[in-house]
């Protein structure tokens, strides 16, 4: 299966048709958790980088019947880490949702970008 890569700007709009996108590409099984991550990860680029950041979003096979999610933004200090979230909270879950669905996930920095990847498990 060829990758799926994406360039897009990182705004609240482009979420749900790139949820689509991603969906169409994985297919069903794993497809609700690689549709998640894809919009965790873009959604905490939006909150942390800001709106209109331009990403690339990039989902292929991985090793053992896995995807890996990947998204690079231009900005390399920015981050994920893993708040606790209170009940009633409206945000600082995406880095736990990452957690909880995938296999595992990382940051690769480089001097001007940054990519948070994950791999879930294939259906």
């Amino acid at each position: 299966m060829k990758p799926l890569r994406l360039e897009l700007l990182a705004v609240p709009k482009e979420v749900a048709g790139l949820r689509r996108a991603v969906g169409a590409y994985v297919g069903s099984g794993p497809g609700a958790e690689v549709q998640l991550c894809v919009s965790e990860i873009v959604a905490n680029v939006i909150r942390h980088v800001g709106e209109g950041t331009p990403v690339v979003v990039r989902v292929s096979g991985a090793a053992g019947g896995r995807f890996r999610v990947e998204v690079t933004d231009p900005e390399p200090r920015a981050l994920p880490v893993p708040v606790r979230a209170a009940g009633g909270d409206e945000c600082g879950r995406g880095v736990a949702l990452l957690e909880a669905v995938s296999v595992r996930w990382g940051v690769l920095r480089d001097i001007d970008r940054k990519t948070v990847w994950c791999e879930i498990a294939g259906g």
